[in-house]
């Protein structure tokens, strides 16, 4: 498969550069929904000692793991292999941990030192997202920190979470799928990757946020260390009525011999569970997060279809 061009935006100098980077930010969202930041603050030594806390977690054994058990209605703990992929009518081949800053964390004594430095690494995830979100805002019509204000992390309502994710080692394992075609419900996802690990998947082409329609070429985006692999989430494709694309993308599994352990981290702005969503021409009714949270889930579920 041929790499699709996907844009990469330096964030660098970010106030004198507010409206170059909006108009940069801008013409990828509409067109491919997928785009890298670099120049962000965040350096690939910070990044690398986030991915080394990830590694000593998932190395632990499933009893230690389980004592941070996944919460089905908070959606935060450790899972192993329990998310169910309707596009492919199978489990996803990968195991992860989902935090919020409200809820239960893996204690400090089995990871040394992984809430204080895992909190900071958010942080800086939240910084970058609202440089993003910023300029989302203005190019939609919105005040400028509408969104900010929209998915503030510090806020009891937030619903934006982190995500650790580990991909087993796999003997043979050409022709299944990592993790399944599926395009994220919250607002903003900025994923992190390691050089070599690759297997993401992107498919652009979609023109309504409840559109299960799909084209069939997925393009490669390969794996570095580095740069943040940014993607438009479903709620935010219907605030901006459709403008900005969520699309489609997937982890594929090598078409040949064992695929090796895949690391990735995901910071995903989700929300503020009580803020109303409704784009600027208010092409969709407004709903709340929470409730557009639970009608996507149900939609995707009842047909059949694809869900983040």
């Amino acid at each position: 498969m041929a790499e699709r061009f996907v844009p990469s935006i330096s964030l660098k100098d970010f106030d004198n550069r507010k409206d170059e980077i909006k108009t940069q930010l801008l013409e990828a969202a509409e067109y491919a929904g997928f785009f890298t930041l670099v120049d962000h603050g965040i350096s690939v030594e910070e990044i690398e000692r986030q991915f080394a806390i990830s590694r000593a977690f998932f190395a632990l054994p499933q009893e230690v793991k389980g004592k941070t058990p996944h919460d089905t209605t908070t959606n935060n703990g450790w899972e192993y292999k329990a998310q169910h992929r309707p596009s492919t009518g199978t489990y996803d081949q990968k195991e992860s941990l989902w935090l919020m800053r409200h809820s239960q964390w893996p204690s400090d004594e089995d990871v040394p030192n992984f809430r204080e430095a895992t909190e900071a690494f958010m942080a800086k995830c939240a910084i970058i997202s609202n440089q993003v979100l910023a300029c989302f805002s203005s190019a939609l019509g919105f005040d400028e920190t509408y969104l900010k204000e929209a998915n503030d992390p510090t806020k009891e309502d937030c619903m934006s979470q982190l995500r650790l994710i580990h991909y087993p080692a796999a003997e043979d394992a050409a022709g299944t799928w990592r993790a399944g075609t599926h395009t994220d419900i919250g607002c903003l996802t900025l994923l992190f990757q390691r050089d070599g690990e690759d297997g993401l998947e992107i498919c652009p082409g979609r023109e309504s946020h409840t559109s299960f329609a799909m084209g069939d070429t997925f393009s490669p985006l390969p794996a570095k260390t580095g740069p943040i692999v940014v993607n438009i989430g479903d709620m935010l494709m219907a605030w901006s009525d459709d403008r900005l694309k969520s699309n489609f993308h997937r982890v594929r599994a090598k078409d040949v011999g064992k695929s090796p352990s895949r690391y990735s981290i995901a910071y995903f702005n989700q929300g503020r569970r009580n803020f109303l969503v409704q784009g600027p021409n208010k092409k969709y009714p407004a709903v709340t997060v929470g409730e557009y949270f639970k009608q996507a889930v149900d939609r995707n579920f009842n047909r059949q279809a694809i869900t983040a």
